[in-house]
């Protein structure tokens, strides 16, 4: 008798013990009585008829992220990859249509992504797809709010992390870069180059003509030495004309040079026509051209 009070002490500590359960923090639990959908439990303690009821399964409402690698064609025809993450979670109003209406959310959501991705980046260049990122997410993002929010899924957020061209396409991208930099390089070294050889070109023009301003300078120095001092040999020697005093000023100069000339020790050897007839004509030759000059100007 003992034994049978024990043993069904024992069973009802077990009924009971078995009739309460908890739910964590961010979960719900799905309970059946006899195979059939009861009720949704709250975190927290709970409790349910032993032997008729049970619990079918429990769900996270913690945010949960799908990583996808979409593969597809642009309009260019440049084979793309596309990996998109998507953030998700199940509301927990809608805790039944999450449980019994998807067998396998990730498959569903997927199914959902690339019938996005199809129809958007086929119709989009290469360029335009990595321009824009933002709008394929937002485009995958409001199609999946609309479908999945029927069976009780809350999409927070879908993120296009890359978009990942063929190594070939990306190789030639690459090469095309490259080139178009170092084509502006080239345009700029050309351009500075171009600058040096005209500020080089006006350098010069600007000293040549500081040159031929001196050369006319000094030479107008010379004629006005020249006429000055032909004018004080006149007022001193009277009957001398401007040709005889002209020739003595030559000869004169002659003789300087000759002076500077032999005063220089770096100077080679001249061989010069001496003799008072030739030292003469040379003057008479200088004064004769002078002449000629003189004439022609006017």
């Amino acid at each position: 008798m003992g034994i049978a009070i024990g043993l069904l002490a024992a069973l009802l500590f077990y009924i009971i013990l078995t009739s309460f359960f908890t739910v964590m923090t961010a979960e719900v639990a799905i309970i059946t009585r006899f195979s059939k959908f009861l009720r949704v439990a709250d975190p927290g303690l709970n409790w349910k008829w032993p032997f008729i009821d049970s619990i079918a399964g429990r769900i996270s409402l913690r945010v949960n992220q799908i990583t996808l690698t979409m593969e597809t064609k642009t309009k260019d025809n440049v084979f793309v990859s596309i990996p998109i993450s998507v953030q998700n979670r199940v509301c927990p109003e809608k805790a039944y249509d999450a449980f019994y209406k998807l067998s396998d959310p990730t498959k569903q959501i997927q199914s959902y992504v690339e019938q996005v991705i199809l129809g958007h980046v086929p119709g989009m260049t290469l360029d335009e797809v990595f321009a824009s990122q933002s709008g394929i997410a937002a485009a995958v993002k409001k199609e999946l709010d609309v479908d999945m929010a029927g069976f009780g899924y809350e999409i927070v957020n879908v993120l296009v992390t890359d978009i990942i061209p063929d190594s070939k396409v990306k190789s030639a991208m690459n090469d095309i870069n490259a080139a178009q930099r170092e084509q502006v390089a080239a345009n700029a070294r050309g351009e500075a180059e171009k600058i040096l050889v005209v500020k080089k070109a006006e350098a010069e023009a600007q000293s040549k003509a500081l040159q031929g301003q001196g050369i006319a300078n000094e030479r107008k120095a010379i004629i006005e030495g020249l006429q000055s001092s032909i004018e004080q040999f006149q007022k001193i020697v009277g009957n001398a004309s401007t040709a005889e005093v002209m020739q003595l000023v030559l000869i004169t100069q002659y003789f300087d040079t000759l002076k500077s000339i032999g005063d220089n020790d770096k100077t080679n050897t001249l061989f010069l026509s001496h003799s008072p007839g030739s030292v003469k004509e040379m003057s008479s030759q200088i004064l004769e051209s002078m002449l000629t000059a003189d004439r022609a100007k006017i």
